[in-house]
This record gives C-alpha cells, sequence and structure tokens, in this order.
C-alpha cells in the first residue's frame, strides 16, 4: 500500500504489479502520482519550470505509454535494455517523424527520473549505471533512426531484429 506523508509516498514495489485491466489502471495512477511528485521535486531543486515539465512529460511518455501499457512490466522491475528497446525501437517505430533532438529529451527526462528514484532508494546504483548508461548512448540510437528511415523492401525485419522489443 503507499502512504502519502507530507508530499511524499512511500512506495509499496509491489502495488506496482501488473496482470488485470484493472491492476493497469491503478498501477497507471500509482505512476502518475509518482511523476507528479517527480515534478515537484525537479522544481524543489531549483529545475526551472519549463525543464520540469519538459522531464515530467518525458518520463511520463516512457513509464505510462511504453513501460506500463506497452511492456506490462512494474516500473521497479530493474530491466536491462528497457531504455534502449524504448529509444532504438519503440519511439522511432511509434512516432510519425522520429528525430534525434526529441529523442534526446525524452533520455534526459528519463535519466533524471530514475535519478530521482536513486536518490529515494527504490533502485539499486547499479540500475542506474545502466539506464544512465542507456539514456546517454544517442549516437545508436541517431543511426536506429536513420536506418529505419533506409529500411527497403523486407528489410524491417532485419532492422527490428537489431534492436528487439520480443523477449529474449
Amino acid at each position: 500500500m503507499n502512504v502519502e506523508v507530507e508530499g511524499e509516498v512511500t512506495i509499496d514495489k509491489e502495488d506496482f504489479n501488473l496482470g488485470t485491466l484493472d491492476d493497469e489502471l491503478r498501477v497507471d495512477e500509482l505512476c502518475r502520482k509518482l511523476l507528479k511528485r517527480f515534478y515537484f521535486q525537479q522544481l524543489e531543486e531549483g529545475v526551472n519550470p519549463e525543464q520540469a515539465t519538459l522531464y515530467a512529460n518525458s518520463a511520463d511518455y516512457f513509464v505510462r505509454d511504453y513501460v506500463v501499457a506497452i511492456r506490462q512490466r512494474n516500473l521497479f522491475d530493474e530491466t536491462p535494455g528497457l531504455v534502449r528497446q524504448f529509444a532504438g525501437n519503440w519511439y522511432i517505430v511509434n512516432t510519425l517523424e522520429p528525430n534525434i533532438a526529441e529523442l534526446s529529451r525524452h533520455l534526459e527526462g528519463i535519466g533524471a527520473f530514475y535519478r530521482f528514484l536513486h536518490s529515494r532508494n527504490h533502485i539499486t546504483t547499479r540500475f542506474l549505471e545502466q539506464i544512465e548508461a542507456e539514456c546517454v548512448d544517442r549516437d545508436y540510437y541517431a543511426g536506429r533512426i536513420e536506418s529505419f528511415w533506409s529500411i527497403t523492401g523486407d528489410g524491417y525485419l532485419a532492422w527490428e531484429r537489431e534492436c528487439s522489443l520480443k523477449e529474449q
């Protein structure tokens, strides 16, 4: 159970487990509240409101649209490669005109959000380092976007295999 204490949320990671549509709706709301706390924490740390909004929106897009809705994962599962799959495949395929400038903004917000989680001991240092490494691999993601636009014939399957969304 999550208990809010003076604007801070005590988190039971098990509350973020998914299994049913009701679970997804409940977890979506828990994530929304956590992301709102992240936004206010950014403001408290002196991040200007425009930047805090960009960070929060990008983290929201990753967490609620991708991790919860698409991947059906608990936000706190320390799954390697999740950011890489998001940035190197899902974002590209599901964005009308994917571009590295927009993706870079998302990656900055995702990194900031995971630093926020780490500062509250919700994720391990090892996982944070992994997330940060995946967030800074901009040349790889730029290449993935470029190669996506260059796909011809049945080349999509080979492109998808390089950074697959399929479970290993």
